[in-house]
C-alpha cells in the first residue's frame, strides 16, 4: 500500500438540506465519495444529505464524518461479497 493513504483529513464544505456544514475526511474517502456520487449520477451534496437522513434514522446516530466513513465501508464491503 502506498503512503498516500496515511494522509490526514481534510476539511470540505458540503450543503445539506439548504445548511452549509463542513465534514472532515481522508483523501481516500474524499475519492471514494465522489465516486460513488458519480456512479450514482448524483452531485457529491445530494449523496452526504442520503448519508445524513440515513444517519439520523439510527438508535444513536454516529457524527456525520464517521457516518459516511461507515457507509463507504459497507458499501465496499457488499461489493466484495458479490
Amino acid at each position: 500500500m502506498s503512503d498516500d493513504i496515511y494522509h490526514p483529513p481534510i476539511k470540505r464544505s458540503v450543503e445539506i438540506a439548504g445548511h452549509k456544514t463542513s465534514i472532515s475526511l481522508e483523501p481516500l474517502f474524499w475519492d471514494m465519495l465522489r465516486h460513488e456520487a458519480d456512479r450514482r449520477g448524483l452531485p457529491l451534496n445530494a449523496l452526504v444529505a442520503q448519508i445524513d437522513a440515513e444517519r439520523l434514522e439510527a438508535e444513536q446516530p454516529p457524527g456525520l464524518a464517521t457516518s459516511v466513513r461507515l457507509w463507504l465501508a459497507a458499501r465496499a464491503q457488499s461489493a466484495g461479497d458479490q
